[in-house]
């Protein structure tokens, strides 16, 4: 886990709030959105494969889920839902995400979506701490901010 200090690179909570107003409704948001886009992606695939897809839903659903944040996180810094509500993730240096990087936080997000605790851990989270990071974004140093905010 990194300490306040080794977050050096990103704006400070208290005299650039700005860059993070806001920010965990606007990942529920996202999140919505997102999940919406997943899930239309998998019933796209179920349906081109004649049907046979739906038999795997439940692995296309976490297949394509990851796919798609891993993809969307690394080329961009945020997911298209995330593009949607105008916040985008940075790392402990103040830098977009790098694929490395964005595997470890879908990866991070896919086990905390996957039990209770965590999740729950991780909202409880968002909605405390000065950056409004989550569980996965606490242990790899990363937060999302308002990218209209950024100088």
């Amino acid at each position: 886990m990194h300490t306040p200090d080794a977050l050096w690179g990103l704006p400070d909570p208290h005299s650039q709030a700005e860059f993070y107003a806001d920010v965990p409704t606007k990942r529920a948001i996202a999140w919505v959105i997102d999940t919406i886009l997943i899930l239309a992606i998998v019933i796209l695939l179920s349906l081109m494969t004649v049907g046979i897809g739906f038999f795997f839903f439940g692995f296309l659903l976490l297949a394509v889920g990851f796919v798609y944040r891993t993809v969307t996180i690394a080329n961009s810094s945020a997911t298209p839902g995330m593009r949607m509500t105008a916040i985008e993730f940075r790392n402990h240096r103040g830098e977009r995400l790098d694929l490395t990087t964005a595997v470890l936080h879908t990866l991070g997000f896919s086990v905390s979506m996957a039990m209770v605790l965590p999740q729950i851990a991780s909202i409880i989270l968002m909605l405390t701490t000065p950056r409004g990071q989550g569980l996965s974004d606490m242990v790899l140093g990363t937060a999302a901010v308002n990218r209209n905010a950024r100088s």
